[in-house]
């Protein structure tokens, strides 16, 4: 005799999912998730088959599938696993963006705790850095090489990561004081400052060389110059320059 599952009434199972009532009913009401019992009085009752076809329902919409796009696909029986997988790799895009927004914030954070009452200005960059995180890591890495950056930032920890960061924040000016007095980039001193920068990209991708050419090209490319912190055409120039001096 077969044992029979679970079972939700439409109330339980908003609550247990965190949607409402009218959400179900709509999915219902289009053909997207539809309970596949009743009780005897009428009742919707959802089986654990139904709580899976709605989780399928929800990563679709979050990789950002249209309610009639999401019907057409899951009419031709995405497998499960493939489901898990995107949206898998999907929310490690997501999280490499907000780790890099994180060093933006925490920056302002720093300078709100000296200086409490912070422009209008600041928080519209804020805002649009926020956008722009998230459209630009998209247009040049792959949603796989943002995983790689996720777990790459993990294993680093933290404290790695902020020397790293502090380690930026004196070389980037001492890179501009060298452009300001025109020193040659063949010098000593640029050649170890290409060294100190070379290696700070090292410890972000990590030997790899699709990760560094993903990141040489959003450095290279109009979107970031002068966004999202990206370094400028003159200290690109002088750095590719003195690198290149190094042999």
């Amino acid at each position: 005799m077969k044992v029979r599952g679970k079972v939700w009434k439409v109330g339980e199972l908003a609550t247990e999912a965190g949607l409402t009532v009218r959400t179900l009913h709509h999915y219902d009401r289009i053909g997207l998730v539809c309970p596949a019992e009743r009780s005897g009085t009428g009742h919707r009752l959802y089986t654990e088959a139904d709580v899976e076809r709605l989780y399928q329902v929800l990563a679709l919409r979050q990789l950002g599938l249209s309610l009639d796009r999401i019907a057409e696909v899951l009419t031709g029986a995405v497998a499960m696993p493939q489901v898990l997988a995107t949206h898998r790799d999907y929310l490690a895009a997501q999280l490499a963006a907000t780790q890099e927004l994180h060093a933006l914030v925490a920056r302002l954070a720093a300078t709100a705790q000296n200086r409490p009452h912070i422009s209008a200005d600041r928080f519209l960059e804020l805002i649009r850095r926020t956008v722009m995180v998230d459209d630009i890591l998209e247009q040049y890495f792959t949603p796989e090489q943002l995983a790689q950056l996720a777990q790459r930032r993990e294993d680093l920890g933290e404290q790695q990561i902020q020397r790293a960061e502090s380690t930026w924040s004196e070389l980037i000016p001492q890179v501009d004081a060298a452009i300001e007095a025109g020193m040659d980039p063949t010098s000593e001193r640029a050649q170890q400052l290409a060294a100190q920068w070379m290696g700070l990209l090292e410890e972000f991708h990590g030997g790899d060389a699709g990760l560094r050419e993903s990141m040489n090209r959003m450095y290279t490319g109009d979107a970031t110059q002068g966004e999202v912190c990206g370094p400028s055409s003159a200290q690109l120039a002088f750095i590719t320059a003195a690198n290149s001096a190094r042999g």
